[in-house]
């Protein structure tokens, strides 16, 4: 009888620590998911936000590329000029083209002076 008496306990005792085990897991759980969902919402917002400098960048791409154009339209516009001035009316034609995406496009290319 003094083994039944000292085996109940025992047995009482052992799941309870587990179900305490499970209790303090669970109670746990929203703290734990929370910063977890926090870095991941830290890793959206940081991938969907630009910062100065890579906005930096992208201007100075974007501006190169403008300048890259420019020079290309003036080559153009200088050849089919040549050309014209030769008397053929399809290099004027191609020459006004040129010589208006130029001038389209010369707000958007910043001025530097020398």
């Amino acid at each position: 009888m003094s083994k039944k008496l000292i085996l109940i306990p025992a047995m009482l005792a052992l799941p309870g620590c587990g179900v305490a085990g499970a209790a303090i897991d669970l109670a746990s759980a929203p703290v734990r998911g929370t910063s977890r969902a926090l870095e991941a919402g830290s890793t959206v917002v940081d991938v969907m936000t630009t910062s100065d400098s890579e906005r930096d960048q992208q201007r100075g791409r974007e501006i190169r590329r403008r300048e890259e154009r420019l020079g290309e339209l003036d080559r153009e516009y200088r050849k089919q000029s040549a050309k014209c001035e030769r008397g053929s009316d399809e290099a004027c034609r191609k020459a006004d083209q040129a010589y208006a995406e130029m001038r389209a496009l010369m707000p958007s290319v910043p001025y530097e002076r020398d």
